[in-house]
């Protein structure tokens, strides 16, 4: 190509030790420059847009708007093309010429727009519902020019990590407007002319060339394929047709710009199956528009299924954030906490400001406040979900439950998430019912102000747990907890409502005799006044067998069915929870608890009658340990059940020989 008056400058900064730290320091990803190139057509072609939407002349109109990727391997040329505003002479020189420039941020400003950054303008939105649920159109676009994305005016020059050489040849959408080409080879100064005869016929129509020579260690920017990957990961929803090699490759549409009314279910579907890979549809869709107290539109999805809390890829979770649809960073883990990273989907902001880099977040108050708003509105379609379908949700929460209790955490959304959880209980007739703890509350006793849980590895287990036969007697309903973190949850949340969630185990035995009887049994005969005294020598013999084993021996006021059960002695925790916390601490000793007996039941009857005959009778040192390592079994502290079995073998033969006495066999 000819031109006429070449003309030399040197760049204003100090570029060579600049454009060192853009292309060596700032980008660790070398095909970054290819977004940047495409963000920057796709920001001339909405300027563009905009020129056009207020009535103003522009050089050929009917020109498509479209940006152009080609690629001459010969030459090892590769061209970036579009059909935007183009650039004046002067524009070359102030936009490519000063590094830190940026035409798009001065665009804005000029036309009333610098507010953008910080919470202004939205860009292709619909207004929103009273929810702020309404979702964004690229309807809206041709009168906003909002949308622009460069704004710190460094990601042209990223292209000097791929190439050796520049050039770009630009025609403003001026009418009459001439050609002229900017080149660089970026070690410190460039040049402009104004492109004239027949070289001006192969210039633009209107718009920009960018012709970059590849340099030789990157050569894979020359493969189509390699193009077409980096324009779908980074590129795929800019709202302006990508051609490369004449073939589109931005073919998806940026749904989560579109109003809901308009998008069909199996658009939803197809985008999650899209996004995910997963070969069925989303068990929930979550599409929103959000104006307060930050600006962002986002998709995301409940998967029907869920994942192993600490399985393989467990780490692989987070939101895709994009701003104003190019994509920022994937699997972004500063938009929701870990307990909803079950959820799939988009965040696309306006106003979120980024590092010059474009790949590396700052931390500032916007994206915290993002994170926020999309934890609220994830948790509120959740509520309506609960609230309008149980069934759907308990499958959710069997997809999900586990992963969501780890929001006990969670303080600032703590009334939330603790209404969201759900529970097998005694209420159920199976271990499939679950109840919320407004459904409990809802079933409570008159005058009753706490929520009874009990720790168990299934619910037969729980129903066996002698802690329950008082709950069971006085028909006060008992949560079912069958996962080592739930009752890190129930410690975490404290209460709820009015009401206390406690452990079964600290229950006070005046607090539940408050509650009339609703279960009625036969009871067993009371023991006689002139026995209580001989009875309390047998706990106190009982104590003397078992040792530092215990720390006390005594009438218990829980049981009714069971002959014993042990007890934390200052009942701050409870049995599961004192085994998690044995476990992380490595501590393989059994606490010391107290031996709890029930004074009405036969076993304790017959050895009463045993102990008061004989006190040294060896019947009464093999029950106490065999009711003892039984109540240890129980709780799941018994590490060596051999002496239990043989004791157990020992007991059966007596027995086996008194009864065939008895019988008379």
């Amino acid at each position: 190509m000819t031109a006429a008056a070449h003309e030399t400058h040197e760049f204003r900064t100090e570029v060579q030790k600049l454009l060192h730290i853009i292309t060596h320091s700032l980008y660790t990803n070398r095909e970054i420059f290819l977004r940047e190139l495409v963000s920057n057509a796709s920001d001339a072609l909405d300027k563009l847009r905009f020129f056009q939407s207020r009535g103003d002349a522009v050089a050929t109109p009917d020109l498509p708007l479209d940006i152009t990727i080609t690629v001459d391997k010969d030459a090892r040329i590769l061209r970036i093309a579009d059909t935007g505003v183009g650039m004046t002479r002067q524009e070359l020189i102030d936009n490519l010429g000063t590094i830190a420039r940026s035409g798009s941020e001065r665009f804005m400003a000029e036309h009333g727009m610098g507010q953008g950054l910080n919470g202004g303008a939205k860009a292709d939105a619909d207004a929103g519902d009273a929810d702020g649920e309404a979702a964004s159109s690229t309807s809206a676009a041709p009168t906003d020019a909002a949308s622009i994305i460069g704004r710190f005016g460094v990601g042209f020059y990223s292209v000097f990590m791929v190439a050796d050489t520049v050039k770009v040849t630009s025609r403003s959408c001026q009418p009459g407007a001439s050609a002229h080409v900017w080149e660089s080879d970026g070690s410190g100064s460039f040049s402009v002319a104004e492109v004239d005869g027949a070289d001006d016929a192969a210039a633009p129509a209107r718009g920009t060339v960018i012709e970059a020579h590849i340099k030789e260690d990157a050569a894979e920017f020359l493969e189509r394929h390699r193009l077409e990957a980096i324009v779908r990961t980074h590129s795929n929803f800019l709202p302006f047709p990508i051609m490369v090699e004449g073939e589109r490759v931005n073919t998806t549409p940026a749904l989560w710009r579109e109003p809901k009314f308009s998008v069909t279910p199996q658009q939803y579907e197809d985008f999650y199956k899209y996004l995910t890979f997963d070969s069925g549809a989303p068990l929930e869709t979550i599409h929103v528009s959000v104006d307060a107290p930050v600006q962002f539109t986002a998709l995301m999805f409940v998967p029907p299924h869920g994942q192993e809390l600490f399985g393989m890829g467990r780490d692989r979770w987070g939101l895709d954030l994009y701003v104003r649809r190019v994509l920022i960073q994937r699997e972004n883990k500063d938009l929701l906490p870990e307990y909803l990273s079950f959820v799939k989907g988009v965040v696309d902001t306006e106003d979120l400001p980024l590092n010059i880099s474009r790949e590396t977040l700052q931390e500032n108050v916007v994206i915290r406040k993002i994170g926020q708003t999309v934890t609220k509105q994830v948790l509120g379609h959740l509520e309506k979900l609960a609230a309008s379908d149980a069934d759907r949700y308990a499958e959710f929460w069997r997809s999900h439950g586990k992963l969501f209790k780890l929001g006990h955490t969670d303080w600032a959304n703590r009334e939330k998430f603790a209404g969201l959880l759900r529970c097998n209980t005694s209420h159920h007739d199976d271990a499939k019912g679950l109840s919320s703890l407004d459904d409990y509350i809802g079933r409570a006793r008159e005058g009753q102000k706490d929520i009874w849980y009990i720790s168990a590895p299934n619910r037969e287990a729980a129903r066996l747990n002698p802690h329950l036969e008082i709950f069971r007697k006085k028909g006060l309903e008992v949560l079912f907890l069958y996962e080592p973190i739930d009752e890190f949850v129930m410690d975490a949340l404290g209460n709820y409502k009015d009401f206390a969630l406690k452990a079964v185990e600290h229950a006070d035995a005046a607090t539940l005799d408050a509650f009339p009887t609703v279960e009625e049994r036969k009871e067993a005969e009371p023991l006689a006044e002139s026995d209580a005294p001989a009875f309390d020598a047998l706990l106190a013999h009982m104590k003397e067998l078992l040792g530092d084993k215990v720390t006390e021996v005594r009438v218990s006021h829980r049981l009714s069915d069971s002959p014993a059960c042990l007890v934390s002695p200052d009942g701050s925790v409870t049995s599961s929870m004192e085994k998690l916390l044995k476990v992380m601490q490595r501590d393989e000793s059994i606490p010391k608890k107290v031996l709890e007996v029930n004074r009405d039941h036969p076993i304790l009857r017959n050895l009463l009658r045993i102990h008061k005959a004989d006190p040294a009778d060896p019947m009464v040192e093999s029950a106490t340990l065999q009711l003892f390592e039984a109540s240890l079994l129980l709780e799941g502290y018994l590490a060596d059940p051999h002496a239990l079995v043989g004791r157990l073998y020992g007991l059966l033969e007596q027995a086996g020989g008194w009864y065939a006495e008895v019988k008379k066999l």
